[in-house]
């Protein structure tokens, strides 16, 4: 029997490091989390290409919203992690809030929001909210 691996290559996936970032909670940091989700789809899209170009919007707009809503009602810092799944990204933002998010009504005459945590809901496959003493995670996955 041999003991020698069937690839000589490694998977798409494990050529692509996952993303940690760490954010003072400033409003500007919303941009800079963007822009460092926008650097690790990129490698990401090397290695795996994403199955629609939609997906990579989808996953820019999800984290737009969670590090908007980080900055917006949790106050202080945010750490922001992306990883590679064997068909998808996982997003997790770490906030110093225990409060867990809510869908709040949506009235566009009126502005004011509303709309962040029904856009993340609808993109992901998947949404969870893990509390702990320090604040929350929310972790989303969605499609690649």
């Amino acid at each position: 029997m041999s003991t020698k691996p069937r690839r000589e290559s490694p998977l798409p996936t494990e050529d692509v490091r996952s993303l940690t970032a760490a954010f003072d909670g400033d409003l500007r940091n919303v941009t800079d989390a963007r822009l460092a989700a926008e650097g690790f789809l990129r490698t990401l899209a090397r290695a795996s290409p994403p199955t629609s170009p939609e997906c990579e919007h989808d996953v820019l707009l999800v984290v737009n919203e969670l590090a908007a809503n980080a900055v917006q009602y949790a106050p202080g810092p945010f750490t922001l992690r992306m990883r590679a799944t064997f068909d998808g990204v996982h997003v997790t933002l770490r906030d110093t809030s225990t409060t867990r998010p809510a869908p709040r009504p949506f009235h566009p005459s009126r502005g004011g929001g509303g709309i962040g945590w029904h856009l993340v809901q609808s993109l992901c496959t998947q949404v969870s909210v893990v509390v702990h003493p320090a604040g929350k995670d929310v972790h989303v996955f969605l499609p690649w």
